[in-house]
């Protein structure tokens, strides 16, 4: 693996990492704010609307996946 796709790697660990922290704490404004205006991600955030502890549930998943993925990589 080439050092800029261990950084991309490490980048998208962080923002899953990020992400599914204000996905379990704040499900229904982290949702909300994703719902309308967000340039096509609308659609990701539907199957979540009005269903905070299905949001928890990914985000503890988001969470574990991220680590996983930042554990993997190396200097």
């Amino acid at each position: 693996m080439t050092r800029l796709s261990q950084r991309a790697a490490e980048m998208a660990a962080t923002f899953m990492i990020g992400d599914g922290l204000l996905g379990l704490l704040q499900p229904r404004r982290h949702v909300a704010l994703w719902q309308e205006q967000a340039g096509g991600a609308q659609w990701l955030v539907r199957p979540f609307v009005g269903r905070p502890t299905l949001r928890r549930a990914y985000a503890v998943a988001q969470i574990a996946a991220g680590l996983a993925l930042a554990a993997r990589q190396r200097p």
